[in-house]
């Protein structure tokens, strides 16, 4: 089999279920947005970081393939796949690592600016990266549903990766950069 079909030379690609949308559309946008997340979030995983940071940074990037699977899923035409839904416990298994990350870090007492080690500063374009996700999804939302779990996983992805950054610029024996009005 070729990788490429040929396809999508004139602007327009395939979404789940057959559907052919331009390659502008809200929904690609918003699935491209979280494939753009899981790029970076491998490239962070190639750092010198702690491996237990590494295996949770694997478990995030497999679920962002089923959040990508449901963003590309026309459900007029086909139901989501069991593996393009997220579930409660998804959400409970990111809060409970935020809150193991960040009883470890010493209380915040200025904004944060990006920087400080390698890993701290990529780990906030993680988390960058994913405020734009979650922005693509609200404006796919105004014309196709998005489950609510997907935006509430979202939004402490978001959450996850500045409490990772703070961790990670420790761990690298960086310097966290206080704000200075």
């Amino acid at each position: 089999m070729k990788l490429y079909t040929k396809t999508g030379d004139k602007g327009q690609t395939g979404l789940i279920g057959g559907t052919r949308v331009a390659k502008n559309d809200v929904r690609l946008d918003a699935y491209g947005t979280v494939d753009e997340l899981n790029s970076f979030i491998g490239l962070l995983t190639t750092y010198a970081i702690p491996e237990e940071d590494i295996a949770f940074l694997r478990k995030i990037q497999n679920l962002l393939f089923s959040v990508g699977s449901h963003l590309a899923t026309d459900t007029s035409k086909v139901a989501f796949h069991s593996a393009s839904v997220l579930v409660e416990t998804d959400i409970e298994c990111i809060e409970h690592e935020i809150d193991r990350l960040d009883a470890a870090l010493p209380p915040l007492s200025s904004f944060i600016l990006p920087g400080g080690s390698p890993s701290g500063a990529l780990g906030h374009v993680c988390r960058t990266v994913a405020r734009r996700a979650e922005r693509r999804m609200f404006d796919m939302n105004q014309y196709y549903p998005v489950d609510n779990y997907i935006f509430i996983y979202i939004n402490r992805l978001s959450d996850y990766f500045f409490v990772l950054s703070r961790h990670l610029t420790l761990f690298d024996n960086g310097k966290e950069i206080c704000w200075k009005k």
